[in-house]
């Protein structure tokens, strides 16, 4: 059996500044374990962050939305496996894959539940609590038929894999729980991270560009941070992150010693020179890349109760979890004073990484699950008549939408 991998991605991938660019790179990785021939394509344009994938023996191809030029390079390229980076990528390229390339199995990654962040966004805008008249909104019915619509979507979080099987009642036999792969740490590794003492100040980062972060780091300058520096004088909050418009950087204050940093070419550099890291998400959804860093670099962490979902499961968290302001800030400031406490915390978060997240033993589960889908595939389709059903009639809107466009574009 041939084994080639397309995959479709909503941007390329930057690892550099988004969770979601680790996590693509963390599947390339995996399917190349397994002997796959890849090719990467993007019908956006490249950023200077973006990584270049030659560099790991993946082929680059742009790719044009609403042009039929992607069905005879599809056709040509012939993969056993198309993976569609989030569901907008299904929507516009899956219905051209079924019909160039029917025997393809088609993967989507969801990256987080998009439904549930807009949701969850909404809910935060309207002041009003998180409920199913919010999850059920117009993204929800879109990216729900894309699941449907393809063999299997891989889920970052156990959490979202709850809302769709109880909220919505998807098959368990289309999903699969994936989330971060990552190496371990090692206990000579961990020994040699900058102690309490050498560490000082407090960071968050995260991608600008990525709503929940920008709001995250105005609810701090507005509410937490004043908290925190009226206790602690001397500190320092240094933000970094990818992409920071000028609605970012005004935010900036040397007299606050609210510290806009911009993008960290180096994140482990940053992180192991902090003492704490602030995360007080209010909306959003997925798993965070940034308490990741921070427990890979034995950083504490100062969390809300959305930042932390999926993350720890049975796990001692490695840090406080609190949604209160100045019940954040008194607890951030106790962490950050208290090396006994700091040290305690420090160590929760390795067990997390080197367990939780063992890259060696999600490669192998999903590896399996994918051999399994090839040798069942036929009978996977069957039992999912959901699936055929929008293939045949809700997804031809889409289809000849694009066509419509397509003919109007050769005018």
């Amino acid at each position: 059996m041939s084994k080639h991998l397309l995959i479709i991605g909503f941007v390329w991938p930057e690892p550099k500044s988004s969770a979601a660019g680790s996590r693509m790179m963390q599947l390339i990785e995996t399917f190349q374990s397994d002997g796959y021939d890849i090719t990467f394509a993007s019908p956006c344009a490249k950023s200077d962050n973006a990584f270049d994938l030659k560099t790991i023996g993946v082929s680059q191809v742009a790719i044009e939305l609403n042009n039929d030029s992607f069905d005879r390079f599809i056709l040509e390229l012939n993969p056993s496996v198309v993976l569609f980076d989030r569901f907008m990528m299904e929507e516009q390229f899956g219905w051209r894959v079924s019909e160039q390339c029917p025997n393809a199995i088609k993967i989507l990654d969801t990256e987080d539940l998009h439904c549930l962040r807009k949701g969850r966004q909404q809910a935060f805008k309207d002041g009003k609590p998180f409920d199913k008249s919010y999850l059920f909104n117009d993204v929800a019915k879109r990216e729900i038929a894309s699941i449907y619509r393809c063999d299997l979507s891989l889920m970052i979080s156990e959490a979202e894999m709850d809302i769709l099987k109880n909220q919505f009642k998807v098959d368990a036999a289309l999903l699969m729980y994936l989330p971060f792969m990552l190496e371990g740490i090692s206990a000579e590794a961990i020994q040699a991270l900058p102690k309490f003492e050498t560490r000082e100040h407090f960071i968050t980062i995260g991608n600008f560009l990525h709503e929940p972060n920008y709001n995250g780091v105005l609810y701090l300058k507005e509410t937490i941070w004043p908290l925190i520096k009226k206790q602690l004088p001397k500190a320092e909050l240094h933000i970094y992150g990818a992409y920071a418009t000028q609605k970012v950087t005004q935010l900036h204050s040397e007299e606050q010693g609210f510290l806009i940093k911009g993008f960290a070419e180096d994140v482990n550099a940053v992180m192991q020179k902090s003492k704490v890291c602030l995360v007080p998400v209010r909306f959003g959804a997925g798993l965070k890349g940034k308490l990741v860093d921070a427990m890979q670099n034995g950083t504490p962490c100062m969390m809300s109760s959305i930042a932390t979902e999926g993350m720890f499961g049975d796990f001692e968290p490695n840090g406080f979890i609190e949604d209160n302001p100045q019940e954040f800030a008194n607890q951030a400031v106790e962490i950050y004073q208290n090396q006994a406490l700091w040290t305690e915390k420090q160590q929760n978060g390795f067990p997390v990484i080197n367990k939780r997240f063992s890259k060696t033993e999600f490669q192998k589960t999903f590896l399996n699950l994918l051999n399994d889908t090839f040798l069942n595939l036929e009978e996977r389709r069957l039992n999912n008549f959901t699936g055929q059903m929008l293939q045949h009639h809700s997804m031809q809107s889409t289809k000849f939408m694009s066509k419509w466009i397509e003919e109007k574009n050769r005018v």
